[in-house]
């Protein structure tokens, strides 16, 4: 369009100054109606000349690109086409036009017209001039021309000045070369009309060029603003934020007063923190959906007075808190989405009755550079408020966990607490029970207040509360009494009036509802928000903990309290009576009065019967110098040993003769090896008294078998491993603390400490699993020495010690180990029929239908028992008897296999375990058996 009208007015500019000339395109009529020869004559010289003219004067496809050219350089560029078409004799060609906006006179690349020479001559002449060219030394011409020496000898030069308009002057200059002999007129009047077209081109350039610099200087002012403005935003505060931008708005708006509503994405809410240059207190919030500002967030278009319903625009009225004459409201979208991230509202526009499109356009444009920055910010902001609330909320939890022992002072807490947090005016905590609502306290008061306990029941169906408890889901009420809900009996009867209502459940991992808050009337905005129902529902989860800790403390303390009752009826009918102790309050026998080899290792303890065995037991404490020298009462030691004793169940192996025997042969080795000058007084003194309560309460079954049936005393100590040992363990401690037991009460505290330390030590390595991961270091020992100083080596010996100890059975007499076998399998088959029992799959050993005991008996032999006494009696040479009274009665076991194998079938599952123990190399079965293989070739 702004070419045809160029091209337009130039070509009636040409018309008014040369109208003849125009005239000669007419066609002559009156060779079309016939005239006379020469009549036809005289019109074909005309056309002939008309022609000519055509050809070589106008030839205006040359001069079309003048009139396309927008800019400067394209005009010097179609110049050039143009003067070369029209004149084809000319080989260089530079142009120089004034540059519109700085006015100096320049070529392509920014070349300035020479101050001097014949072209500065020209330009200020206003003359077509033709000359030879100019020796370079004498004129700047050539070289501007790009003339070679040679070229400059044989070339010559015009300068054709461009006018302009009459007060102005020249305002360019042509200048080209053209050899020498080629005549060139400098009153042609071709240059005569390419200087008019390019005049009148360069001023419709520089007119476009005035009028967008104008624009473009308006434009650079308003971006200017607008960078200034966005240099500003670096406050880490929303509302100071929204003052600059809201100052920027009235000013280039001319509004009075402007504010935004920022939009929250989810609910649509609005709320407004800043009005003008106003911070609001209290921030304005309201739902936007039901506004005055509805049209522009359902349609996200811009809306004015005229769009609101007068009976909305009292809203409008109550932030602004003026008069409002002009409105304009743009949504603002977040960048790169269709999200409103804010209302922008301007008010009352001064010096005209309403706002304009272009109004709206500067507030998107301000919009486009702030948005990011104002929504960051209020990321930032709202980021920096969860964190203040998470951390008020780790504050509320630790003050909560401190009133878990009082459930009625913990729900006054978590009342004061849910008030402080979401600003309400009151709370009530219900918990459930069954299908009831209990509120121990209805409107909470903080703890430390006196106050009249007394239980508010409710239906679990019935009001808001109910509602929440049985749906589970949180229920925020803007108006209470529009609400089918609520019940407004309470508020009649006590005067007080419910505005609004955010009651949330309490709820357990399992999504079960353990109670319900109810938070009556926002105290610092029109309803509950929902940041609000946010820090409920993440403030349930601590009420939720609390109130489940809470419980289950009291149902623990109950739960202790009826355990201390029943542990202390135990502890009463174990208790030893005084008969007892005065039965066994007598001298203390000599152990050579028990028997001649009581200090022997040949010497089975089992042999003495069960009711002399507590008299035997003091009788070590006497001869291995324990109660002299820890200054242990007799009267404390006689109750210690019964307690003991009474501490053991009765299986078939695990019972109180089997913890004699074992400390027997603990005996046994601390008199005959003078233990106690290799580890030490107090820790032979640990490992005697461990060697008695090893394995108080024994059940007869595994460690394993505890784990797999999930018994009480796995779920106490299966993490830590040893159930059983632990177990034992712990009961000993029960027993020393039981008054008139605590045989170490004289010891001094480092040697108090250092015995229990010893014990605990040395009863959990009773569990062969922790002997089998010693082992190797033992047999260390054996090899290298033992060092007295190590302490580690000392516990080392002492865990070797317990465990040969405990295995002693196996070093004793053939009739002894034979019965001993037999109380082992009783109690290993009674587990297996219990693990049958229960769908599992019993070991072979304890398997009564598949176990084959020499061979089992055997492995036992070689796999513990014999590592355990070699190490020992290469530790301690005296020990030798010990080691060959083992491979003695693995010798037996050999020989009773042997037995089972000459015996048809080659089978013992019909026998009985007294049966195959029975099965001796000695008795006359054996014999028979061996003549009859013997005659029949086996």
């Amino acid at each position: 369009m702004v070419i045809v009208l160029a091209h337009t007015i130039a070509s009636a500019y040409l018309y008014i100054r040369n109208p003849d000339r125009f005239g000669l395109h007419r066609t002559d009529t009156r060779v079309e109606s016939g005239d006379s020869p020469s009549t036809c004559s005289s019109c074909c010289k005309q056309s002939h000349y008309n022609s000519s003219l055509s050809e070589n004067f106008y030839n205006e496809e040359a001069y079309l690109p003048l009139l396309e050219a927008k800019t400067i350089p394209e005009l010097r560029l179609a110049i050039r086409n143009a003067i070369s078409s029209i004149v084809s004799q000319l080989d260089h060609v530079v142009v120089y036009l004034k540059n519109p906006t700085t006015g100096i006179v320049e070529a392509d690349g920014g070349k300035t017209i020479p101050s001097d020479g014949l072209l500065w001559h020209v330009f200020h002449q206003e003359n077509v001039s033709v000359t030879e060219c100019p020796s370079t030394l004498l004129d700047p011409l050539s070289d501007c021309l790009g003339l070679s020496e040679e070229e400059q000898e044989n070339h010559s030069v015009i300068c054709i000045p461009v006018p302009g308009k009459s007060e102005e002057g020249s305002i360019g200059i042509i200048a080209a070369s053209f050899e020498n002999g080629i005549s060139v007129n400098v009153h042609d009047s071709r240059f005569e009309y390419l200087k008019k077209q390019t005049s009148v081109c360069y001023q419709l350039i520089k007119s476009s060029t005035n009028t967008r610099r104008k624009s473009v200087c308006e434009s650079d002012s308003h971006i200017e603003s607008l960078i200034g403005l966005c240099g500003e935003l670096y406050d880490q505060d929303a509302a100071s934020l929204q003052i600059k931008v809201i100052k920027y708005l009235q000013q280039r708006t001319q509004a009075q007063s402007a504010f935004l509503l920022l939009v929250v994405p989810d609910t649509q809410e609005l709320f407004c923190q800043v009005v003008g240059s106003k911070v609001l207190q209290e921030e304005f919030r309201f739902p936007g959906q039901t506004s005055c500002f509805a049209p522009a967030l359902e349609r996200k278009k811009p809306i004015s007075l005229d769009d609101l319903p007068k009976d909305k625009r009292q809203e409008l009225h109550d932030i602004a808190g003026t008069n409002i004459n002009s409105f304009l409201c743009v949504p603002v979208r977040r960048k790169g989405g269709e999200d409103l991230i804010a209302l922008a509202c301007v008010l009352n526009k001064k010096g005209s009755e309403r706002f304009c499109g272009d109004d709206a356009q500067a507030i998107r444009k301000c919009f486009q550079y702030t948005a990011t920055v104002l929504t960051s910010t209020l990321a930032f902001q709202n980021e920096r408020k969860l964190k203040n609330q998470t951390q008020a909320l780790l504050h509320v939890a630790r003050k909560l966990f401190t009133r878990l022992d009082d459930l009625t002072k913990l729900l006054r807490e978590i009342m004061q607490e849910a008030r402080n947090l979401t600003q309400a005016e009151r709370c009530s905590v219900f918990l459930i029970d069954e299908d009831e609502l209990v509120a121990k306290v209805f409107d909470g008061i903080s703890a430390g207040e006196q106050q009249i306990e007394q239980e508010i029941i409710l239906p679990k169906t019935q009001g808001i509360a109910g509602h929440v408890a049985t749906s589970g889901q949180l229920l925020n009420i803007k108006d209470a009494y529009s609400h089918p809900l609520f019940y407004r009996g309470i508020d009649d009867s006590t005067g007080f009036r419910t505005r609004n209502i955010l009651c949330f459940p309490i709820k357990n991992e399992d999504e079960m509802v353990l109670g319900v808050a109810q938070l009556c009337n926002k105290k610092t905005g029109p309803c509950f928000t929902q940041f609000d129902e946010d820090i409920a529902s993440a403030f349930a989860v601590y009420c939720c903990i609390s109130i489940s800790h809470s419980l289950m403390y009291q149902k623990m303390i109950d739960a202790q309290s009826r355990n201390s009752l029943i542990n202390e009826l135990m502890m009463y009918h174990m208790k030893v009576t005084d008969e007892e102790v005065t039965y066994l309050d007598v001298d203390i026998k000599s152990v050579y009065d028990i028997h001649p080899d009581f200090d022997q290792f040949s010497y089975a303890p089992r042999t003495l019967a069960e009711e002399e065995t507590p008299g035997a037991c003091m009788s070590m404490f006497e001869d291995l110098g324990f109660i002299s020298k820890w200054r242990i009462k007799k009267d404390c030691l006689i109750r210690f040993v019964l307690m003991v004793k009474r501490g053991y169940r009765n299986p078939p192996y695990h019972n109180w003769m089997h913890a004699y025997s074992v400390a027997h042969f603990c005996y046994l080795l601390i008199k005959n090896l003078k233990l106690e000058e290799i580890v030490g007084d107090i820790q032979v003194f640990a490992l005697f008294v461990s060697c008695l309560c090893h394995d108080i309460d024994h059940r007869g079954t595994t460690n394993s078998f505890q784990v797999e049936s999930q018994s009480v005393l796995a779920a106490l100590y299966s993490s830590e491993g040893s159930v059983m040992e632990r177990h034992h363990f712990a009961q000993s401690m029960c027993i020393l603390n039981t008054e008139g037991c605590n045989i170490f009460e004289n010891l001094s505290s480092m040697h108090y400490t250092q015995v229990l330390d010893l014990m605990r030590e040395i009863i959990l390595a009773t569990d062969l699993a922790h002997h089998l991961r010693i082992l190797k270091s033992l047999k260390e020992i054996a090899n290298n020495g033992y060092n007295t100083e190590s302490s580690r080596d000392v516990k080392l010996l002492l865990c070797l010690s317990m465990t040969s100890c405990d295995l002693s059975d196996q070093t004793k007499n053939w009739k002894n180990t034979k019965h001993i076998a037999s109380l082992v399998y009783q109690e290993f088959f009674s587990q297996g029929d219990l693990e049958k029992a229960l769908g599992q799959n019993p070991l072979e050993m304890m398997d009564r239908d598949r176990a084959c005991i020499p061979d089992l008996q055997i492995s036992f032999l070689d796999n513990i028992a014999l590592p355990v006494y070699e190490v020992l009696a290469k530790t301690f040479p005296r020990l030798q008897e010990v080691l060959q009274n083992v491979l003695e009665n693995r010798s037996r076991w050999e020989k009773i296999g042997q037995v089972l194998k000459l015996r048809r079938g080659n089978s013992s599952q019909q026998l009985t375990v007294e049966q195959i123990i029975a099965l001796d190399s000695d008795s006359e079965e054996f014999e028979a058996l061996k003549q009859a293989n013997a005659v029949n070739g086996r």
